[in-house]
């Protein structure tokens, strides 16, 4: 089947764990109905991904791109199926603006131990550096996670005051790792939290953290920590990616807050869109936070209707289970599976099948 002969509906998308310079999983594996759980080096779950994972020393291993099976049994990348029908995948307005790029990334992810600290480029540094419209703005949502060596989950984000550029280098050149953990806030998490992190915040997710993440359609991680926190040397591509260390360190938004300010700037409460009898509709990340993307919660008792409004969408099922119908076809989900709405669809219905609510994060792209 060609794939401009494919039927848009939505679709489910196969599991696509990435190796990453951090070890974790086991809240993901867990999650998704894995018979072992465990961590390994691949910690990551990247959904609806038409972007190449980006890793130092495995250049010869093509990961992170996303894949649907198809009724025929066999697979198709999204980046390809997305370049059958751009517009009525992603929608008139959106290939517009930016062809057929998602303009948007959604990951899961499980820290089995701290991340080393860390910045992504704003799209100026990003323009001038990678020669890319997309910087690496992203933002959290907090699933869960676990008590790792006697530490509760946390994530360190932005510089406490007092911070410069000449005191961030000359930690870095030190290598002084708790001299740089100390810079940052370091802030407990729930399940619930939502954390927005623009292009420039230096920041790392904590031990024991079990989140989505969604992001613009990147790769770009610049590292201030040469050894990880499990002693793995990080080869210089790693830290700079290729841009040097002087260069890595212009790419740090330098202003410092105290804790309040931080939180203030950069934790989001959940803004109540719609509710109905059968269920309610949360802004998580809208337009008044960034432009880069959108993330909603839906919470649904019963049945909850979400109107496609020429976009497309990407769905994670965080919990219950249910059924999806569209274009008067139904399809089971369930915990942990992660749909594929084309923009062509012009409304889908979520029922509830379960004793408990179904919770359902669904991301989209910028407006």
């Amino acid at each position: 089947m060609a794939a401009n002969q494919i039927e848009l509906k939505p679709f489910k998308l196969s599991r696509n764990r990435v190796w990453r310079t951090y070890a974790g999983g086991e809240c993901l594996e867990r999650w998704q109905g894995g018979s072992h759980p465990s961590d390994s080096s691949f910690p990551e779950e990247w959904v609806a991904s038409t972007v190449i994972a980006s890793n130092a020393g495995r250049e010869e291993v093509v990961e992170g791109l996303s894949e649907i099976v198809l009724e025929n049994g066999k697979s198709i990348t999204l980046k390809d199926l997305i370049r059958s029908n751009p517009e009525d995948i992603l929608g008139r307005r959106h290939t517009a603006k930016y062809g057929s790029e998602t303009a948007v990334l959604v990951k899961v992810l499980d820290a089995g131990e701290r991340l080393t600290i860390q910045v992504h480029p704003d799209r100026e540094f990003a323009q001038s550096a990678f020669q890319s419209v997309f910087g690496k703005t992203e933002a959290w949502y907090i699933l869960g996670g676990r008590t790792i060596g006697g530490e509760d989950p946390y994530v360190l984000l932005g510089f406490k005051p007092g911070m410069t550029q000449a005191k961030w280098k000359k930690l870095f050149e030190d290598q002084d790792i708790p001299g740089m953990i100390g810079a940052l806030h370091k802030i407990p998490v729930q399940p619930g939290d939502v954390f927005l992190v623009e292009g420039g915040v230096p920041h790392a997710i904590g031990s024991g953290c079990f989140l989505i993440e969604i992001q613009e359609p990147t790769d770009y991680t610049l590292r201030v920590e040469r050894t990880t926190p499990r002693g793995h040397s990080l080869p210089d591509q790693a830290c700079h990616q290729g841009l040097g260390f002087e260069r890595m360190l212009e790419c740090f938004h330098y202003e410092a807050y105290d804790e309040q300010e931080t939180l203030s700037r950069w934790k989001k409460e959940p803004v109540l869109v719609r509710q109905l009898a059968g269920g309610s509709e949360y802004a998580l990340i809208d337009q008044s936070s960034t432009d880069r993307f959108r993330m909603h919660l839906l919470e649904i008792q019963d049945e909850l209707q979400v109107e496609g409004n020429g976009t497309f969408s990407i769905a994670i099922v965080i919990s219950g289970t249910g059924t999806i119908v569209c274009r008067g076809q139904a399809q089971d989900v369930s915990q942990a599976d992660e749909i594929f709405f084309p923009a062509v669809l012009e409304q889908v219905n979520w029922i509830n099948t379960g004793k408990e609510p179904m919770k359902v994060i669904l991301c989209y792209p910028p407006e």
